[in-house]
């Protein structure tokens, strides 16, 4: 789900950044034009040029248009742009591997093919094995299919024992209950399937407060949570409004630690899940250094489709899995259904690109965040609240949380009022005028985090959007405190 981007007047296609066209119909895409001297634009691949941002259709609905004015996309975590060459990969295997790819005759044989390196790209790209990948739908599926087989393995564990049948015969209902640990600024598609177990009474769930000095879910606090009954640890590698990294390499390896030991006393090991969305393509990913046992995937995260994948370390064998949905045997009977061959086609050509320019694109993106940050406090002095930066914690590099301070400085309102800027105030599938909940958790005040607007730069973004922006936001600012006086 994507949340509204909010804008005074929003035109029907604008095409931002130097050698942009505007008003293109029908969406179309102008040909890159060459910026190498361009000042801010990303050290891109040889016959890649950076073109700022995405082209933006008009938002008010009904055809409505608006005086055209130059945009400035900073929303990347919420969703991105595809890239041009996962498009051509997309419309390639539109036109030549609509084939079924169980089917053996030539079409079904190319999409089986465009399958198959899609999914040696992706695994690749988090540094595992193309036999520990399945795709799905998106991120949300990947995580609430991990919750879903935590679940089923323990209660086949409960039957297992055989206490389970003596109870059901006796009438009676198991009060034993599989434990989750996950922390307090966790993606909803984690938190809401996690709560509503526990209110079914199915499971018992710890949400481990993030440190406000660091904003991390610390190593520390989530092994203290871990019961006898604890089957899966799921926190985030990065978070999508502060873009702080979370320790999960330090917890992988105190939970296998601690499994040793429970293993010695005849529990079950504690499995560790990591959604990744909002690392991949940010950083490197390494599922080996990570050490975890599951890592959801999301495409539309890094200039790929909106589809999704799941890592699972030796699927079925070392690490079980157990499916949501039945009905064919694709994906190895763990993900049943016929593939989705352009889409996952496009997944694989996005991550195909991460693997080769990922340093790029994040010493690019920094660089521009910095400089943002640098703007905003050149702009609005000691009136900015940067919120997503925690003293020795590392953060995504494309990542700004800012508040500026004002009794009638909402984000919300902020970017209402803003004519350039298109941006969110976080989590693009949260919404309303409350403030962020992450944020309170991370021990930003109330008062700060009311205020708050994430921008988030990048592949393509220039010091001259960036400027752009700020600009805006100080004329928002201005024109909202001229109101009130």
């Amino acid at each position: 789900m994507g949340a509204p981007l909010l804008s005074n007047c929003q035109p029907r296609l604008g095409w931002i950044g130097r050698g942009r066209v505007e008003g293109l119909p029908g969406g179309a895409r102008p040909a890159r034009h060459q910026r190498a001297g361009m000042e801010g634009a990303a050290a891109l691949p040889a016959g890649r040029t950076g073109s700022g941002s995405p082209p933006v259709a008009g938002e008010n609905g009904g055809g409505e248009t608006c005086p055209r004015e130059r945009k400035v996309y900073m929303d990347y975590n919420a969703t991105t742009p595809l890239e041009p060459e996962v498009m051509q990969v997309v419309t390639e295997a539109m036109q030549e591997a609509w084939g079924n790819p169980s089917s053996p005759y030539l079409a079904g044989r190319k999409a089986k093919d465009m399958i198959n390196v899609a999914r040696e790209n992706l695994a690749k790209m988090v540094g595992g094995k193309s036999q520990d990948i399945i795709f799905t739908s998106g991120g949300t599926e990947a995580n609430n299919l991990v919750i879903h087989s935590t679940m089923k393995l323990f209660q086949e564990s409960q039957r297992s024992k055989g206490a389970w049948l003596a109870e059901q015969q006796a009438g009676l209902v198991s009060r034993a209950k599989p434990h989750f640990i996950t922390c307090t600024v966790e993606h909803d598609s984690i938190r809401l399937p996690l709560e509503q177990l526990e209110k079914e009474g199915m499971a018992e769930v710890s949400f481990v407060p993030v440190s406000k000095l660091s904003g991390q879910a610390e190593a520390d606090d989530v092994l203290a949570a871990v019961r006898p009954t604890t089957r899966l640890v799921t926190i985030m590698l990065a978070n999508n409004e502060t873009g702080v990294i979370m320790p999960i390499s330090e917890i992988s390896r105190r939970i296998k630690a601690l499994n040793q030991t429970r293993a010695a006393s005849g529990l079950p090991a504690v499995l560790v899940h990591t959604d990744a969305a909002q690392a991949l393509g940010k950083r490197r990913v390494d599922v080996q250094d990570l050490g975890v046992d599951y890592l959801t995937i999301v495409g539309h995260k890094f200039y790929g489709p909106r589809i999704g994948a799941l890592y699972v370390r030796g699927l079925g064998v070392v690490t079980p899995l157990n499916p949501m949905l039945f009905g064919g045997g694709q994906e190895g009977n763990f993900r049943p259904g016929t593939e989705n061959t352009p889409m996952i086609a496009g997944l694989g050509k996005a991550a195909e690109l991460v693997n080769k320019n990922c340093d790029i694109y994040e010493a690019h993106m920094r660089k521009m965040r910095d400089y943002l940050e640098d703007r905003l406090q050149a702009v609005f002095d000691k009136r900015i609240h940067l919120n997503s930066l925690f003293p020795g914690s590392e953060r995504l590099a494309n990542t700004c949380n800012f508040s500026i301070s004002g009794p009638q400085l909402k984000g919300r309102l902020v970017l209402s009022h803003c004519r350039t800027l298109l941006a969110s105030v976080g989590a693009a599938c949260h919404q309303g005028d409350l403030p962020s909940p992450i944020l309170l958790s991370c021990g930003i005040a109330p008062a700060v985090a009311r205020n708050a607007v994430r921008l988030s730069v990048g592949r393509t973004t220039t010091k001259e959007e960036v400027d752009l922006a700020v600009e805006d936001l100080k004329q928002a600012v201005a024109q909202l405190e001229k109101s009130l006086s």
